[in-house]
């Protein structure tokens, strides 16, 4: 029977009633069941978007009003406000100053405090010190964190939304946050973590935005995501080092999403290796390449706004300094020269180069034996007994010739008229390190000539460069043995007068043999050397700065390793076991208390345990053949995400904490 014909583009009716117009009672055309369908998912979609943007709307107006609420009290410097504000008044001062964090939260504070009118005058000294009574603008300060931590909870809704959570597990997610003690307390205070926290939920956030796009790869939306979750990524290692475990969270589930892209069985369809290389370029440009050039940029506005000499410029190399404006090098540096008496003091330690008439014990503690030479000790105060002459190898008696880098020379000490040596005998604390002790002038020049010669080398000095005070800094090392002058902070015993030992140290190349020479104290007031034209600020290249500055972060931030009796570790953390007192006044007997919400913490513990055990137990009964779970829609790689996320963001964020506690 031949098949009736139908117009090409119309729908083809399956009963001739259906033609007519007319149709069976309760019976639809497929194309109104299609259409009822397409409507009800619509309706579907359109209610629980709004139900979403209901929730979301009053979970952020709870979010403002909590961290808000009463912001102005204490009005009182609280807990690292002393730090955090007082680098915001030096940004606004545009005085130099040294920290072990990176500068984008501290520049967002300075900002903030700009936009207010401050003037950068008060410098947050000390925990207590009065707002009102200094009349500073605080309420803006700490409107900042505030915004960011309010933020951050809408930020952990949108999380679960585009995860694909219902509403209730959305509120529940973004109600921890909401309801956290810890949370609101860090988001009230001029601190870092604020925005180290809305950092990390944001990465998490447009990483998802951005996976849910991986069916259209390359396209505008998916470089956006991409780009934005880099950006979040650099904020976070721009605020703290500690921002990156956000790293390691993002790039554990790229690494994850690359794996799965080679995979020749991809349900999507295999993609060949150039297409691969095309991916994983991408990944790389928008997650490592531009969040390194933005991190980069904040230095770059940091060493642009601190132009003016301050109270980093110790922990910074001369040349560095003289890139500063008022820095006391361009103003007091002076040449030395053969004859000059001058006091040498310890870049590290402060401490002078010191030495008087009292000898080395025979024997040490552990049965060691001494030269019983005259002491040479580090002394923290200035004293006559700290003046040393420059003398050249001839001793000519020839005055105004300069010393230079790389030159021979012996230093004789003034007060006690002896010359500086170093011999093979082992020092007080150090068996491996060479005695430094003193000699007299006839036995310097004859019988012990080569072990009072000592050469000034210059640190990145230049061949026959001027040696001078205050900027030359340099290594002593003495020439026949190549050790270098070292000290270190353990006191000597009572036969030392509780002073540092001196003493020679194999290993030349740490940056702790390195002394300067503070002052001239015998030159002349006539002295030429007093008359000196103007120096100008001097540049240095944006990488050489940023290279040293990050050189002295590190070194500073390892040596961050006493205890503190705030100090926590990490499996104490999801357990609440203790907190760390921010302030406290005894006369109200009010106190800020850094601690967790309990229940949200116990519960979100729990949950993970809970969570770590199914994991663990469905993995053995899969080895056993026995699968227990009727609806299985996750892999491993999809644990892997899960678990980093859900400990990624809380974690860092009272890891930071604790670190800051500890490094006082």
């Amino acid at each position: 029977m031949a098949r009736s014909q139908t117009p090409q583009g119309s729908v083809r009716q399956r009963t001739p009633a259906a033609k007519k117009g007319s149709e069976s009672p309760g019976v639809a055309p497929e194309y109104e069941l299609d259409k009822l369908a397409k409507f009800a998912m619509q309706k579907n979609v359109a209610d629980g978007e709004r139900e979403h943007k209901v929730a979301l709307g009053l979970i952020t107006i709870l979010a403002f009003v909590t961290r808000f609420w009463g912001i102005s009290h204490p009005n009182e410097v609280v807990f690292d406000e002393v730090h955090f504000g007082k680098f915001a008044s030096y940004y606004i001062e545009r005085t130099y100053f040294f920290d072990v964090h990176p500068p984008f939260a501290k520049l967002l504070f300075a900002f903030m405090g700009w936009l207010v009118g401050y003037d950068g005058h008060f410098h947050f000294d000390n925990i207590g010190d009065s707002y009102i009574d200094n009349k500073i603008p605080y309420v803006a300060f700490r409107a900042l964190p505030a915004i960011l931590g309010a933020l951050t909870v809408s930020v952990t809704y949108l999380i679960m939304w585009e995860s694909g959570y219902s509403v209730p597990a959305c509120i529940v997610a973004a109600g921890l946050i909401l309801l956290d003690n810890a949370h609101i307390g860090q988001t009230r205070l001029i601190l870092l973590d604020a925005t180290l926290v809305l950092a990390m939920a944001c990465s998490l956030l447009f990483y998802i935005k951005f996976y849910k796009l991986r069916h259209q790869p390359f396209s505008r939306k998916w470089w956006k995501w991409l780009v934005l979750t880099g950006f979040a990524l650099s904020c976070d290692i721009s605020t703290k080092y500690v921002g990156l475990f956000a790293f390691v969270t993002i790039g554990s589930a790229v690494i994850i999403d690359l794996w799965e892209l080679l995979d020749i069985k991809r349900p999507a369809g295999v993609i060949s290796l150039p297409e691969f290389g095309k991916h994983f370029a991408a990944r790389a440009i928008g997650l490592i390449v531009l969040p390194f050039m933005f991190y980069l940029f904040w230095f770059q506005v940091h060493f642009a706004i601190l132009s003016r000499s301050g109270p980093g410029d110790d922990f910074m190399s001369p040349e560095f300094q003289e890139t500063l404006s008022d820095n006391v090098m361009l103003a007091n540096s002076m040449t030395v020269q053969y004859y000059d008496a001058i006091t040498i003091r310890h870049k590290e330690t402060k401490t002078y180069l010191h030495s008087h008439e009292d000898t080395y014990p025979l024997r040490y503690d552990d049965g060691r034996v001494s030269s019983q030479g005259q002491q040479v000790t580090g002394y923290p105060h200035n004293d006559t007994n700290n003046y040393w002459q420059v003398l050249p190898l001839d001793d000519d008696k020839q005055r105004g010739r300069d010393v230079r880098n790389r030159d021979l020379v012996r230093l004789r000490h003034i007060v006690t008229d002896k010359i500086l040596l170093s011999h093979d005998v082992a020092s007080p604390y150090y068996p491996t390190n060479q005695e430094f002790t003193c000699v007299s002038v006839e036995e310097a020049y004859d019988s012990r000539a080569n072990d009072t010669i000592f050469e000034i080398r210059i640190e990145n000095g230049k061949t026959n460069q001027e040696f001078k005070s205050i900027s030359g800094h340099f290594k002593l090392i003495h020439n026949p043995s190549k050790v270098a002058m070292w000290t270190h902070t353990k006191p000597l015993p009572a036969w030392g007068h509780a002073q540092q030992e001196i003493n020679g140290n194999k290993n030349i190349a740490p940056s702790s043999n390195v002394w300067f020479v503070e002052d001239i104290p015998t030159m002349p007031a006539d002295d030429a050397r007093h008359h000196k034209e103007e120096r100008k600020v001097k540049s240095l290249p944006f990488l050489l700065k940023w290279f040293e500055l990050q050189r002295a972060m590190f070194y500073h931030n390892n040596k961050l390793t006493s205890d503190h009796p705030y100090a926590s570790h990490p499996y104490q953390w999801p357990f609440l076991l203790r907190g760390v007192s921010f302030w406290t006044q005894n006369d109200t007997r009010q106190q800020i208390y850094f601690i967790g919400n309990p229940v949200g913490w116990w519960l979100a513990s729990s949950l993970l345990a809970v969570f770590a055990g199914i994991i663990i137990a469905d993995q053995i009964s899969l080895k056993r053949g026995i699968d227990a779970l009727d609806h299985r829609k996750w892999t491993m790689g999809h644990v892997k995400q899960v678990w980093t996320g859900l400990t990624g963001m809380q974690a860092p964020a009272l890891a930071s904490t604790t670190r800051r506690v500890s490094s006082g």
